[in-house]
């Protein structure tokens, strides 16, 4: 195969610490190459250089792109149509070399080859989120100047493309995770791609909605002819997708080679939970009686998120909601935190031991209960302008004096996964210079700093590496036991439900179809939700 781009001892630099570190290799025309990595080992940072839209103070090495350019109209395009006549006119490519280390920013030969590099971006969606599909994809078309009389027949093209053409007329904010990232993927479509970087681009889904995107994005790549760079922290989807694959850790790489072997070294990486003390479970401290939530959709009709439903959560009980998209789990989980009020019956909470009507608002009601229940959203954020220790302090509320604010910050941040040297390096750094693993790992200290009794996480593994993900098991079950905290967990993640959580409710269709210890419950999956949960996880691990 044709040399597409090379990269020959890339280094990148933040503040005097090298992120990249002699970074060597190649990427053929029409080649997968996934790069697998935990958090903060450089991956992202790799594609933006690749993505070549911004500028890096501290870059050195080459990142040569080799290309074809029609000398009549500039347009650019693989290595491979060199010699060949261009699509846009009846003149010739040639072949021509450009460094985007050594290129300048605002070069417009620069512009004519981002113009052919498409991006997704892990947890970024970027469409309208108030416009319908169609219009989404119309709009990606209009930004490149191509809202000609066959716009609309282009988009539902690219709409059929990624599978989405039963969703073309749904309003973008109303679709999944796994839709929108097809939306997206359809919008950079448009640009007719030369090449696909996609940077985590499931990590949030669950693993049977990260496979339809998964099958959208490998069409793609085979219907545009273009090359793809895929990033991952699951070695299943690096195994699955690409040609060839490389281990980057610490900026370095690792390995490189056989996606299988890749995979496997990698592996050797991540332990397993050791053995736990056993932790007395107290009295109930939620209790739900015959709750329903219905609400009515133009699209869908009514309903009914949650049906009837009854449990308990003990004080001090680690307890799992569990079954596949849509089946109710995230709207239970907000109508327990108080973010939503049930359409009808009983949701209670204990503080102390007096129990609170969580149905009636008010200070002395609903409100004397929530100051007790710490909320980690699968969409958090942190205050972008704050550095960590303002996140985790004076950006919450917390007005401790700093010396106290710092120490609690660094407890917090250990309980949450970090090491403690590391927690101390990280206090004064902002979030965009974190990791992702690492935001989402501050996100849960954020939480976890207030004190609360009952704290619900949903989906809190979502973006995570296999060695975050147990670093962060250990953190769960370490704050449960140290200091009696009760979790609710929302989680697709069937391995790390069986890691953490005492018992688990199953759902189907917003009723509860079992309840029960988790290895029961577990065993209770159909073959559709085996498929869609467990099966998929197991196979990425």
């Amino acid at each position: 195969m044709t040399t597409f781009i090379e990269i020959k001892n890339l280094r990148v630099g933040f503040d005097g610490v090298d992120v990249l570190k002699n970074i060597n290799f190649d990427i053929k025309e029409g080649e997968i190459v996934g790069i697998l990595g935990k958090s903060s080992a450089g991956k992202s940072i790799l594609m933006h250089v690749l993505r070549g839209v911004e500028s890096f103070e501290d870059i050195s090495g080459s990142v040569i792109y080799h290309l074809s350019q029609c000398k009549n109209c500039g347009f650019i395009d693989l290595p491979g149509k060199a010699g060949k006549e261009c699509l846009k006119c009846d003149e010739k490519y040639e072949k021509i070399e450009v460094d985007f280390v050594k290129l300048p920013l605002h070069d417009p030969l620069r512009k004519s080859i981002t113009r052919r590099i498409a991006i997704m971006l892990q947890r970024t969606f970027a469409l309208y989120g108030d416009e319908r599909v169609i219009v989404n994809v119309m709009n990606a078309l209009e930004e490149i100047g191509e809202m000609g009389p066959d716009a609309i027949n282009k988009a539902a093209d690219l709409l059929d493309q990624v599978n989405l053409s039963n969703r073309m007329m749904h309003v973008a904010r109303e679709l999944s995770g796994g839709e929108k990232q097809r939306v997206v993927l359809a919008r950079q479509l448009v640009k007719n791609p030369i090449l696909l970087l996609a940077d985590e681009p499931t990590g949030t889904l669950d693993p049977k909605t990260a496979e339809l995107v998964h099958e959208s994005i490998i069409e793609a790549t085979k219907n545009f002819n273009m090359s793809l760079i895929i990033t991952s922290h699951w070695p299943g989807v690096i195994e699955e997708l690409s040609d060839r694959a490389l281990w980057l850790d610490e900026g370095e790489i690792l390995k490189i080679g056989d996606p299988s072997e890749v995979a496997r070294e990698f592996m050797k990486e991540v332990g397993d939970l050791e053995e736990q003390t056993k932790v007395e479970i107290g009295n109930p401290i939620i209790r739900a009686r015959n709750l329903k939530m219905t609400y009515f959709s133009l699209d869908r009709g009514i309903v009914r998120a949650v049906n009837d439903i009854s449990f308990e959560v003990n004080e001090g009980e680690i307890f799992g909601l569990i079954g596949v998209s849509g089946a109710g789990k995230t709207t239970t989980s907000k109508i327990i935190s108080g973010l939503l009020k049930p359409t009808s019956g009983e949701i209670d909470v204990r503080i102390g031991d007096e129990w609170i009507d969580m149905t009636q608002l008010g200070s002395e009601n609903k409100g004397r209960a929530t100051k007790y229940i710490g909320i980690l959203h699968q969409e958090y954020s942190l205050y972008p302008h704050r550095n960590v220790i303002d996140n985790l302090t004076e950006a919450i509320g917390l007005d401790l004096p700093f010396e106290l604010g710092e120490r609690k910050a660094i407890n917090t941040l250990v309980t949450a996964g970090f090491t403690e040297k590391k927690a101390d390096d990280i206090l004064t750094k902002m979030p965009d210079e974190l990791s992702e693993g690492e935001r989402h790992r501050v996100a849960m200290a954020q939480v976890l700093i207030k004190e609360p009794r009952i704290l619900v996480f949903d989906e809190p593994t979502g973006t995570m590496d296999p060695v975050t993900k147990i670093e962060v098991s250990r953190s769960i079950l370490h704050a449960r036991k140290e200091l009696g905290e009760t979790f609710v967990i929302v989680s697709h993640d069937m391995d790390f439900v069986a890691q953490v959580c005492d018992r688990a409710a199953l759902m189907r269709l917003g009723k509860i179809v079992d309840i029960g210890e988790t290895d029961a419950v577990l065993s209770k999956l159909s073959h559709k939700e085996r498929e869609e949960t467990l099966e998929g996880i197991v196979k990425e691990l």
